[in-house]
């Protein structure tokens, strides 16, 4: 690790003093609520939309009801899996499915 000289500490220090947006920004949290938000509200919504039109453009010209079917089916379980992913409930259901087959001496 290298160490840093106390005048680069003193210089930052000064300009961060001087300039109030940099002492603003460095005490900003980072997170990906931002990112996040924008998936579950844009992008997934959009998916959804694609997927189901090409179930229908794929099966339903063909007849093919019965392939229709198996297919949403498995549409069905992948939404299940981003709720669980995206509400959060997957650690409780894991913890319960856990306690299930794990014996506690407490």
């Amino acid at each position: 690790m290298t160490a840093v000289p106390q005048q680069a500490l003193e210089q930052l220090g000064a300009f961060a003093g001087t300039h109030p947006l940099v002492g603003t920004l460095a005490q900003t949290n980072l997170d990906t609520e931002g990112i996040r938000g924008w998936i579950l509200n844009n992008l997934l919504p959009l998916l959804l939309l694609t997927v189901a039109l090409l179930l229908l453009w794929l099966g339903g010209g063909k007849g093919d009801n019965a392939g229709v079917m198996r297919r949403v089916g498995g549409v069905f379980v992948a939404l299940a899996v981003i709720g669980l992913a995206v509400s959060g409930t997957g650690v409780d259901i894991g913890t319960f499915i856990a306690g299930l087959f794990s014996t506690s001496s407490g």
